[in-house]
């Protein structure tokens, strides 16, 4: 297990570009399965999930090229199914959280898929309720397989075939996942309730790129009429095209967890190229917290500042911050936006609504002297310092990729040496994050 020994109270300068999106390239990587020509994605960020998430379609016998850094090639064309049907496939999508992503294209490109339960983040249940029942309004059935601890999808003889439906909640994953089977599906499918965030907006953007036809994209109402293409034959394609061509969008977390950064160490910072447009309420709610959010073209600066103050509700009530399907908060963030309310002067309340154990990281704030009320396992009201009080140094372990960065921006703001543990959990979501900070003048050392 690897850890970081970081030494706090360094002012940090510069400028930084965040990688390419986590949430977007496991979507679009996943739909180069539905096509058997090449396609060319720009932006690929290289942190473990991606990488294992690619080492997995190169075991199912997608052609895949490295041509340079953040550039890959993906070409589909000689799908292995029966590896497809192994217990190490199976054993292999257990251990990543992305792998859900393949069922959607399989099952309907070759008609059976399994979908075993993922794995990943340890931040509470995770449902896959909306995927299954997706599959099921397409006409898939399901059984589960006991010996391989997965359940086994199978479309009808005569394919998927598409319909209405109603999804549950507005998941992001179930969306992609319904829409990728959709996409050879008999038919038009409608999915209202549909998530609508920019990297489902990329998703369908790289799938009409493909050739199919997809209106209400942004929208929480998707339409798309599918190409019903014989079982096993290939799917669409187009004889002397050149590659299909899609690039990331940056990582809106990244962009989020930098300006925390920057507030925590109050320091100056340029976060450069973050497609503004793309972040939706993210600056506005780095905002209320008191942080100058300034943007200069596509880019955001940050300026050092002594003191952040707290808004408070106009009926003069503690300020709440909670997450909410797109265009709301992502609740990727809360984590990064707790440890930064840490130091503003004034109170907060975070409310985690999505899982149940993404605020137990919080037990290591207080450790290191932050004043923080976990109320439940999903609120907790921060009490801030306003920079009076520093965090103390503190030894911890990273439980999830969110809070993981959260505690090493509190490490980079706190008096001492602290140590983080089980970094794998922060290289899953943040690439080369140590290299890239220590180049803004940050102390960070990775101990293997």
């Amino acid at each position: 297990m690897s850890s970081f020994v970081i030494e706090g109270g360094r002012t940090l300068s510069g400028e930084i570009v965040p990688q390419g999106a986590k949430n977007e390239a496991l979507q679009v990587i996943s739909s180069t399965l539905l096509t058997p020509e090449e396609v060319m994605i720009e932006n690929v960020p290289e942190i473990r999930d991606v990488r294992n998430l690619i080492s997995l379609l190169q075991q199912m016998g997608v052609a895949v090229e490295r041509k340079e850094k953040g550039l890959y090639t993906f070409r589909a064309d000689n799908i292995d199914l029966e590896y497809v049907m192994s217990a190490d496939f199976v054993k292999r999508c257990s251990a990543l959280r992305g792998s859900v992503l393949v069922v959607g294209p399989l099952l309907g490109r070759f008609g059976k898929a399994y979908f075993p339960k993922p794995g990943g983040d340890k931040i509470g249940r995770r449902k896959v309720d909306t995927h299954i029942q997706g599959f099921i309004n397409l006409g898939a059935t399901y059984e589960y397989d006991q010996q391989k601890k997965a359940y086994l999808l199978t479309a009808p003889a005569c394919g998927l075939k598409g319909t209405y439906m109603l999804l549950d909640e507005a998941s992001v994953t179930g969306t992609a996942n319904i829409l990728m089977a959709a996409a050879y599906a008999s038919g038009t499918t409608t999915i209202y309730n549909a998530a609508c965030e920019p990297y489902v907006q990329q998703l369908c953007a790289l799938m009409s790129s493909i050739g199919y036809d997809i209106k209400g994209i942004g929208s929480n109402l998707l339409t798309i009429t599918g190409n019903p293409t014989p079982l096993h034959t290939g799917g669409l394609t187009r004889p002397g095209c050149p590659p299909i061509k899609h690039r990331i969008l940056p990582d809106m977390i990244e962009v989020g967890s930098f300006i925390g950064m920057a507030a925590l160490t109050r320091s100056s910072i340029t976060i450069k190229d973050v497609s503004y447009g793309n972040l939706g309420i993210i600056p506005e709610s780095f905002r209320r917290l008191g942080i100058t959010v300034e943007q200069q073209g596509d880019d955001i600066y940050i300026p050092a500042q002594d003191s952040y103050v707290i808004e408070t509700s106009l009926d003069g009530s503690i300020m709440n911050i909670a997450d909410a399907p797109w265009p709301g908060l992502t609740p990727d963030l809360l984590s990064v936006l707790l440890v930064v309310a840490t130091q503003c002067r004034g109170s907060v309340l975070i409310h985690q609504k999505m899982f149940e154990s993404r605020l137990f990281f919080v037990d290591s704030l207080i450790d290191m002297g932050a004043q923080i009320i976990l109320c439940d396992p999903h609120r907790a009201v921060v009490i801030g310092h306003d920079h009076k009080f520093t965090l103390r140094a503190n030894h911890m372990s990273s439980p999830d990729i969110r809070a993981g960065i959260a505690l090493l921006l509190a490490a980079m703001s706190a008096k001492g040496t602290s140590t983080i543990g089980n970094i794998e959990q922060i290289d899953r979501g943040y690439e080369d994050i140590d290299e890239r900070l220590n180049r803004l003048g940050a102390s960070i050392t990775r101990i293997d």
